[in-house]
């Protein structure tokens, strides 16, 4: 097992606790530097899309896992940067500042939906964010002049400044980039004081205001950087499709998008990348299993609803800590044995509450 003896603060705050991290993270992106040479056109495909909603499940992990606030409308975000980033490059405007045009403009949504966090929690913040994305999904739809209402809209190949991301390979980079730059933001972000703030508010408000945290203010910040993440993942979803409708940022997408981070690890980082990994294999899973099983139950519709509903009450009831849990425990397991305890990661009774502010 691995003892890691500090002897100066700095290595709290380190990105790369030991030498370990460094290793296996640097095999990790030469795999990735490497994988269009390594898989296959189709494969290569769904690992954009993992990348794609890697960025988006960060925006919504930091929100959910480390902030503690429930969103159900975030396909709307997702939504407001795919449209900004149509809308900007059917201008002519260059891919990489319609991107960050794009972020900026679901952050600026992401503001307005933070403001009923301030009063609001729990069910009733679900509730709200869920409102707001039926009135998205319906901007989207009656604004045709901007949008191309229910008929959608296409988009080009990205330009970056006269250089056309034409190719899977190309693009495939570009979300690379973009995934590294963001996973390294929020990496820095959580050690650092606003992220501390962000967890302390999870934990318990009362005791994040009495240590003087403005509770307004961090909320609406996570809601803003939480939706602006989805947006810059919106607008690569956009290109990649190059082609979006309204029904594409319904509440399946949103439900989808917390299936992610529930089942990949609420309040982890990993588990944004395991729970993407899960929301893109899965469709394939099902698909491989429905020729298997007897045609009454492989060509029922709804199969697909079913066996995600199933999977999250399994995740919820039997490893609320997600994939990534699931890995801390195997991994302890192999580090400790013949020493592992079966209650080691029992989960603990709690009996001392703080309320939250009324």
């Amino acid at each position: 097992m691995r003892y890691i003896f500090k002897t100066a603060y700095d290595q709290d705050i380190r990105l790369a606790k030991h030498g370990g991290h460094v290793f296996w993270y640097g095999v990790l992106m030469l795999v990735l530097v490497a994988a269009p040479w390594l898989f296959p056109e189709y494969w290569l495909a769904q690992l954009t899309f993992v990348l794609i909603y890697s960025v988006v499940g960060l925006g919504l992990m930091l929100l959910s896992g480390f902030t503690g606030l429930f969103s159900l409308g975030h396909a709307a975000f997702l939504g407001v940067g795919a449209y900004t980033q149509a809308a900007l490059t059917h201008h002519g405007v260059p891919a990489p500042i319609a991107l960050i045009a794009a972020g900026l403009f679901s952050a600026a949504a992401g503001v307005i939906v933070g403001l009923p966090a301030l009063r609001v929690k729990g069910i009733y913040l679900a509730i709200a964010t869920l409102a707001f994305g039926f009135i998205v999904e319906e901007v989207f739809a009656r604004w045709e002049r901007v949008t191309g209402g229910n008929a959608g809209i296409h988009l080009s190949a990205p330009d970056v400044f006269g250089f056309k991301l034409d190719n899977d390979v190309s693009f495939y980079f570009a979300c690379l980039v973009v995934t590294v730059l963001a996973t390294l933001a929020i990496l820095n972000l959580l050690r650092s004081p606003t992220g501390r703030a962000f967890v302390a508010i999870r934990d318990s408000e009362v005791s994040a205001q009495s240590m003087g945290i403005h509770l307004a203010r961090y909320k609406t910040l996570s809601f803003a950087i939480s939706a602006a993440l989805a947006g810059v993942g919106g607008a690569l979803y956009a290109h990649k499709l190059q082609f979006i409708s309204p029904d594409q940022f319904n509440i399946l997408q949103s439900v989808d998008l917390v299936l992610m981070i529930v089942v990949g690890g609420i309040g982890s980082v990993h588990g944004a990348f395991l729970g993407a990994i899960f929301l893109i294999t899965m469709p394939q899973v099902i698909a491989l299993g429905k020729d298997v099983l007897p045609a009454a139950i492989g060509q029922a519709p709804g199969l697909q609803g079913l066996v995600y509903g199933l999977v999250l009450i399994a995740f919820v009831l039997f490893e609320p800590q997600g994939l990534y849990g699931r890995w801390l425990k195997l991994r302890t397991y192999l580090q400790i044995f013949p020493f592992y305890r079966r209650g080691m990661f029992q989960r603990q009774k709690s009996y001392l509450k703080s309320d939250r502010l009324k």
